[in-house]
């Protein structure tokens, strides 16, 4: 063969090549959109011990098929933290992708004012960033679920360890946690039991499954045992986060955990009259003013609290004013309850019943009404046996004449 020959088979084979591959490359970019990209989170949810940094890579990919701007901004974090989103150990705002290009940033987030040797706050938080195009026409999000675990202080000899340091719940309520004590001596030991919480809670020990009260326990060694610990918080005490810190002692070790407890508040809410008479008295078609008070029994805010009337037929009920905005806790508000009988409202005794409404709770008041009759027809009574006995005496006369 040739060589004209073959670099004439050679170009044969590249133009059949090309004419099979052309249409098919053609196709996948017609397939591509215009614009596009993506940004994530590659771990979305991370669980960190106290001594751990937040570090989460960010994932962004250019998809279509022009370059683009890519802009960060954190749009929400837990309050009292801080975030920020670097690229080469630099923080940056935002990056340069070709199309098909990709990169990988690096996402921290700590408390702001955090010490070298201050730990993380147990709990969940929550992050989100957003991202768009520098024209704005496109735009992502992606969100971080962190969870901060309360990592144990362990002496040598003793090791406390819980699977749920942070409850969470209504200040009325009692919290229940577990912790496992385990004697890694090899000797049996006695261990004491303490706690340190906010001034006015109590925090008392039992054994698992028992509602006996304990300061210590016995071990022997190299076992475990679970034990309960009751966080009861005061009847005042505001929402909020509040640290509880356990620890359990031998002679010789000693270990620590630390526990919160996160109050969202109690909803309660109370309603009556101010001198406590449930009953009021009017005519027909005429109208009776009742006071009502409500008042915040509750440690939680109340919002938006309204009014609902049961009542008999063809009767008008009307509260001034119709809702109360906003009652904070131990506040007291007056209502003006005014009701209104029906004109063909008959002589006697109805029940009237309002119900406040609040925010996830209510109250009840249920009120006597004693519909009289109209005076004109105590009037018209009257003149009618006036007038019988005035017949009656002139009957009376005449047939004494007789």
């Amino acid at each position: 063969m040739t060589k004209r020959s073959a670099l004439i088979g050679l170009m044969v084979i590249v133009l059949a090549v090309s004419t099979v591959a052309g249409p098919a490359l053609a196709e996948e970019d017609k397939d591509k959109p215009a614009r596009g990209f993506v940004a994530a989170f590659v771990y979305p949810g991370v669980t960190l011990g106290q001594d751990e940094n937040v570090r989460v890579d960010l994932k962004v990919k250019n998809t279509g098929r022009s370059d683009e701007t890519i802009l960060f901004e954190v749009a929400e974090k837990p309050k009292g933290w801080k975030a920020e989103i670097k690229g080469y150990g630099k923080i940056v705002s935002g990056v340069f992708l070709m199309e098909d290009d990709d990169k990988t940033m690096t996402f921290s987030a700590e408390p702001e004012g955090l010490g070298k040797d201050d730990k993380l706050p147990a709990g969940d938080f929550k992050f989100v960033v957003k991202a768009k195009t520098q024209d704005g026409k496109l735009a992502r999000e992606t969100a971080l679920a962190l969870k901060v675990v309360a990592k144990e202080k362990v002496s040598e000899g003793i090791k406390l360890t819980t699977s749920y340091p942070v409850l969470k719940g209504p200040s009325d309520a009692k919290f229940e946690f577990s912790l496992d004590v385990n004697n890694d001596s090899d000797e049996d030991d006695l261990f004491n039991l303490s706690a340190k919480a906010p001034e006015g809670w109590e925090v008392s020990f039992k054994p698992a499954y028992e509602q006996k009260q304990i300061s210590s326990l016995r071990i022997k060694s190299n076992q475990s045992q679970s034990v309960g610990v009751e966080v009861t918080p005061p009847r005042n005490a505001e929402t909020g986060d509040y640290s509880i810190k356990v620890a359990v002692q031998s002679k010789g070790a000693k270990a620590e955990a630390d526990l919160q407890v996160s109050l969202t508040g109690t909803y309660k809410i109370k309603a009556g009259t101010p001198n406590g008479l449930l009953s009021s008295a009017t005519q027909p078609g005429q109208q009776s003013i009742v006071s009502l008070y409500v008042r915040n029994d509750g440690s939680a805010l109340q919002k938006e609290i309204s009014f609902v009337s049961f009542k008999p037929e063809n009767w008008k009920i009307e509260f001034k004013p119709k809702k109360i905005e906003n009652l904070k806790t131990g506040e007291l508000k007056q209502v003006e309850m005014i009701i209104t009988p029906s004109e063909e409202a008959l002589v006697g005794d109805y029940s009237v019943a309002a119900k406040v409404q609040g925010e996830k709770s209510d109250s009840d008041v249920e009120i006597r009404v004693t519909v009289k009759a109209a005076s004109t027809w105590g009037w018209i009574g009257i003149a009618i046996i006036l007038l019988v006995i005035i017949g009656l005496a002139l009957i009376f006369k005449r047939l004494g004449r007789r």
